[in-house]
């Protein structure tokens, strides 16, 4: 894998994870408003496979996964759908900050299987660096250790793991398209989608919006673009790298919410987001070094 290729990699994980960032502190508007969860979900998946089956269509390109990633795009789909199934369900039994500090463990857990699964050798730098960016997320958060049911806890876990899947099936699909790889995946995430948002009695008609439109747009539209380079990144760059770049969406949300919600940040959590840039910047100066290791010299 090239160098250029990597920097390009790392620069759309971070711009997905501060999109997704902002994506969530614009959902909690939307829902402040009165505007179901569940229906934002059905609709932001309805509008991602229209806008890319419209967007091969214009462009003649092939929705077609390559027969070889075939097995591996449904993981990737079926994890995807976990992600948000268990995530959004975990709040109903523990508090929302105790269930983000939990799905954030794991960049924690892509490392510890990288081994088995990618065999990738840990170092002492490389569980430092995580270590570092768990802190900082912690600190963002703030979570208050209280009322914890069991329940929750084990499906914030569980999404957790369905991320640490999502991001090894991804980083595995290198040679079926992005485009197509967003579209397989959201025709498998939509039942799970529709499934939710039915038992819940929150799927909305399409009159909610006019509650809080720019919200709303601000909602789908960094999901669609964030989801886009997710996908994008994870073909370019190890989901070690992509894990540790994505601890940077707590600290987005948090900046955001100060802008967006009239949240106020404490002392402790400006030095978490520090921790966290800190241990990202560690980690590109590592692969940086790593990568100039490989380069044979004169």
């Amino acid at each position: 894998m090239s160098s250029s290729s990597s920097a390009n990699g790392l620069l759309l994980a971070l711009g997905s994870a501060s999109l997704y960032g902002l994506n969530i502190v614009y959902a909690g508007a939307a829902t402040l408003a009165g505007v179901p969860g569940p229906a934002l979900v059905v609709y932001r998946v309805l509008l991602m496979l229209v806008l890319v089956f419209g967007a091969g269509w214009l462009m003649r390109r092939s929705l077609r996964a390559e027969p070889g990633e075939r097995g591996t795009i449904l993981v990737l789909g079926i994890a995807t759908a976990f992600v948000g199934l268990c995530y959004l369900s975990s709040v109903a039994f523990i508090p929302v900050t105790v269930a983000t500090v939990v799905f954030y463990a794991y960049p924690s857990l892509i490392v510890l299987m990288s081994p088995l699964v990618d065999g990738t050798r840990l170092t002492p730098r490389l569980l430092g660096v995580v270590g570092l960016a768990l802190t900082g997320v912690v600190l963002v958060v703030g979570p208050v250790f209280h009322g914890l049911d069991w329940r929750g806890l084990a499906l914030a876990l569980a999404a957790a793991a369905a991320t640490a899947t999502q991001f090894f099936a991804a980083a595995r699909c290198r040679k079926t398209t992005t485009l197509a790889k967003v579209f397989w995946v959201h025709l498998i995430v939509l039942p799970t989608a529709l499934a939710v948002g039915a038992m819940s009695g929150q799927l909305a008609s399409p009159a909610a919006f006019a509650l809080a439109p720019f919200a709303i747009a601000m909602t789908i539209g960094g999901y669609l673009v964030g989801f886009v380079f997710q996908i994008a990144a994870l073909g370019r760059i190890s989901a070690v790298a992509a894990g540790i770049a994505y601890c940077v969406e707590p600290v987005v949300s948090a900046v955001a919410s100060t802008l967006v919600l009239g949240e106020t940040l404490t002392p402790i959590q400006i030095v978490g987001g520090a921790l966290v840039l800190a241990a990202i910047m560690a980690n590109i100066l590592s692969e940086r070094q790593h990568a100039a290791s490989l380069v044979p010299t004169d």
